[in-house]
């Protein structure tokens, strides 16, 4: 009598809160059992001296998004949704881009278009609101939040993005009425204009100087103002992409006068500075994202906010664009001034191992906490768990299996995305995802794609319990 589909056996099983020795049983999709000496499957899996841990989720990642004329993004979902599951994860949450005049409605179903029958790994939409009207509050906001689409993200910054003080708090009114949560991308739009306008002027223009368009307080004033809105209306917000000691010190101040409010923060400001965009001719190109990478001690700001659970979300925020291509990183108004250079870097497939070599492997977070910062949290946070983030009964048997001694100098020829770049080359990291397996089937298997496009589907999501009235 077969008992399961799989076994994984022999594995180390490591959630956000337990370490066992036990074996992993799987049956149409779900985990089944947790236990020991399991047995009778139609196929067991070897896992001795691997860890075995839930699938990563990468809640904060940008795919196939429409950008500025002429300027193409690396990476749809085919490629994008691959170079995931390399890296380890099994679900992403790209955004559904809304921008001025547009029905938020058919973005929405125009982005599944994008999507579907091309993703590796599941997917799921975050929405972004540009142009707060009253149709789009009053009508179409509610009810795409009502058909699973639970989080939205605002920006304080950028041209035909960027909303006013009164936008935001007439949106965060909407997630108070339907439970939503709120991401803020946090940035002073004005000072960032003043502060690119006064540089160019002065004949600075190579990509190093796109950091000091948008210094720590450009950064921190934002975090404040959004917090203060966010208190206005009484609504949980998560601040994106923290990058310095200041924008987390306020998250940290409102989280002990009892806010909601939540932090999110990125490789690049673990192991990247602001000397990178500095680089010879346009290499530094290669490197402009923002908020920009900062310095060594905004770097072990960034730690302590993880260790301190500050931050509850490690995220890539993987916005790719090819370095040598004119529809890229090297577009013909980026060479005359760090303004033009398309903004953001990919990271989907080398968020996890960052994190594991230079947090677990260098005793800054436990493999607990590995787990939870990287997926079990994102499920939490955005309406998942317990179908996602976790390997328990009942829930998906979404699963990546690890070699915790496997060393690997991070390289483009590594790479399965569609950018021609990895800002992290040369990085060298031990430990890495070895297997990913979507609903108890391989998708890469030991280090071979042997999943398809399709394989991968669009989850509705519940609403989030952070976004939970009082």
């Amino acid at each position: 009598m077969i008992t399961f589909d799989t076994i994984i056996r022999g594995g180390t099983v490591v959630t956000d809160t337990e370490t066992l020795q036990c074996d992993v049983g799987i049956s149409g999709g779900k985990v089944a059992e947790l236990g020991e000496n399991l047995s009778d499957a139609r196929e067991v899996v070897d896992a001795a001296g691997k860890l075995v841990m839930p699938g990563g989720i990468d809640s904060h990642v940008h795919l196939a998004q429409p950008s500025a004329p002429g300027i193409v993004m690396a990476d749809d979902f085919a490629s994008g949704t691959r170079a995931a599951a390399f890296g380890g994860n099994t679900m992403v949450l790209p955004f559904a881009l809304q921008q001025k005049g547009e029905s938020l409605r058919q973005v929405v179903k125009d982005y599944h278009a994008k999507a579907d029958g091309k993703c590796y790994v599941d997917v799921s939409f975050h929405l972004i609101i540009a142009d707060a009207t009253e149709r789009v509050l009053g009508q179409e906001l509610p009810a795409l939040v009502e058909d699973g689409y639970t989080s939205f993200k605002v920006f304080m910054t950028y041209e035909g993005l960027a909303l006013s003080d009164l936008e935001m708090l007439n949106v965060m009114s909407v997630a108070r009425e339907t439970g939503a949560l709120v991401m803020v991308h946090a940035e002073n739009y004005d000072a960032i204009r003043f502060l690119t306008d006064r540089l160019e002027r002065a004949g600075n223009t190579a990509p190093k100087f796109h950091a000091a368009s948008r210094p720590i307080p450009v950064e921190r004033e934002a975090t404040h103002r959004a917090i203060s809105l966010a208190e206005i209306v009484d609504v949980p917000i998560m601040i994106v992409h923290v990058s310095n000691r200041a924008a987390m010190e306020e998250i940290a101040r409102a989280q002990a006068r009892g806010l909601k409010i939540y932090g999110e923060t990125c490789p690049q400001y673990l192991v990247l500075t602001e000397k990178d965009l500095g680089g010879l001719n346009m290499e530094g190109a290669k490197y402009v994202c923002s908020p920009p990478p900062r310095d060594e001690p905004s770097q072990q700001a960034c730690w302590e906010g993880l260790q301190q659970g500050i931050f509850s979300l490690f995220s890539s925020d993987h916005c790719p664009f090819r370095y040598d291509d004119p529809h890229g990183k090297l577009h013909p108004k980026g060479r005359t001034s760090f303004r033009w250079v398309p903004n953001g870097i990919p990271g989907i497939e080398t968020r996890l191992p960052i994190l594991f070599s230079e947090g677990v492997g260098k005793g800054r977070i436990s493999l607990n906490e590995f787990v939870a910062l990287t997926s079990t949290n994102h499920a939490k946070t955005y309406g998942l768990y317990p179908q996602k983030g976790a390997i328990a009964a009942g829930s998906d048997a979404d699963i990546a299996i690890w070699d915790p001694e496997r060393e690997v100098t991070i390289s483009q020829k590594l790479m399965h995305g569609g950018c021609d770049y990895t800002p992290y080359e040369g990085l060298s990291v031990k430990g890495w995802p070895v297997s990913t397996i979507l609903r108890g089937k391989f998708v890469v298997r030991d280090g071979a794609l042997v999943g398809a496009p399709g394989a991968g589907s669009y989850v509705s999501r519940a609403k989030s319990p952070l976004a939970a009235p009082r």
